[in-house]
């Protein structure tokens, strides 16, 4: 995040968002091996992960998840985005607070890999033919 979207969006939001990538890198890692190797003797074991931040975040509950939500969309795990998307829902947030979340991480997402891919410059436009 450039120095001007960080103060745009307050220390705290910030704080918060690298909190929760960093918590979902470790999760969903964690749990997307239990849905693909998908025995039960896993789910049966505790996770033994350390999550204090999630329920004492620098903003709130709600934004916190929504963010653990967005991030866990982004790295594909269907145990963890049930979860989240659950929690948010249930605590009162719409699927159109879901869903723009997640547009947004999407497009943050991708405009992300352009850049660090150096394809900093727009894709040409083709040229229309004229018969």
């Amino acid at each position: 995040m450039t120095s001007a979207a960080s103060a745009a969006a307050g220390p705290a939001v910030v704080e918060d968002a690298k909190a929760a990538a960093a918590l979902m890198a470790m999760n969903n890692v964690y749990y997307r091996f239990r849905h693909m190797v998908g025995k039960p003797a896993y789910g049966e074991k505790p996770a033994g992960l350390r999550m204090n931040r999630l329920v004492q975040p620098a903003t709130n509950r709600a934004d916190f998840e929504l963010m653990a939500l967005a991030v866990s969309a982004l790295n594909g795990c269907e145990m963890c985005v049930r979860a989240h998307e659950k929690t948010v829902t249930d605590g009162g947030l719409t699927t159109d607070h879901v869903n723009d979340a997640v547009r947004i991480a999407a497009t943050i997402y991708a405009a992300a890999l352009a850049l660090e891919a150096g394809e900093t410059e727009p894709a040409a436009t083709p040229e229309v033919m004229t018969a």
